[in-house]
């Protein structure tokens, strides 16, 4: 099955989120995080899905396991595909709303370590004495064993997840970048190619596509350089 990309919609209002949904007629998926939802809320999550689109809602719940399972059956109502909490929240927090969610189309992906977070960045000001390489798969392991379908991590631990988790769970990666676009924040990168010949079932793609100056034609390079 060829890797699919996701396009965020990291924008403020609805009438943009809908220009690029409309403009990037080849994706299927759309990512909508903080920023938009909290401004739009689920109109733009149904506004998006009435133009035939798969929302991904990028929430990363964090809470006690009680709230979490009742955001997570939330985001399920909403009829959200996919929709993420972080596996730092553990493993009854990731069983509870995987319970939540069950017998709905929505899947659950649990962030393992942030994209931006360097290994010197975990150690001095997380506190994490484990680099990502050696935190990422053992978190990964853990979430899917509570109830996660997937695992979201940088592209660079794709291999070390897949060989916690197996072949079955979703991995996705953020921190994608092709080659013609800069790292802008993101610490640990790939280019879309390698990411999918690392194991990646879909990438989550932002800036390069939405401050392409024809996002059409950033999202068809990216395909093409998704399909080898």
């Amino acid at each position: 099955m060829p890797t699919e990309l996701i396009t965020v919609l990291d924008v403020d209002t609805r009438e943009e989120a809908l220009d690029i949904v409309s403009t990037c007629k080849g994706c299927a998926w759309f990512k909508i995080g903080f920023q938009l939802f909290t401004r739009e809320g689920p109109p733009i999550v149904h506004a998006i899905q009435d133009m035939g689109r798969q929302v991904f809602l990028d929430l990363k719940f964090h809470d006690i396991p009680n709230t979490i399972a009742k955001g997570a059956r939330s985001a399920a109502d909403m009829g959200v595909s996919l929709t993420t909490l972080h596996a730092v929240g553990g493993r009854k927090m990731i069983a509870r709303a995987r319970e939540a969610v069950e017998g709905t189309n929505t899947r659950l992906l649990a962030v393992t370590i942030l994209t931006s977070l360097s290994d010197e960045m975990l150690r001095e000001e997380v506190g994490l004495p484990e680099t990502a390489a050696q935190a990422v798969p053992r978190l990964a392991r853990m979430a899917v064993e509570a109830g996660a379908h997937g695992i979201v991590c940088s592209p660079l631990e794709i291999q070390g997840v897949r060989q916690a988790v197996g072949p079955e769970p979703l991995v996705v990666t953020p921190g994608v970048r092709p080659r013609w676009s800069s790292k802008d924040d993101q610490a640990r990168v790939m280019t879309p190619a390698e990411a999918a010949r690392a194991g990646a079932n879909m990438v989550v793609v932002g800036r390069p596509i939405l401050k392409h100056e024809n996002r059409a034609e950033a999202v068809r390079l990216i395909q093409e350089e998704l399909a080898g």
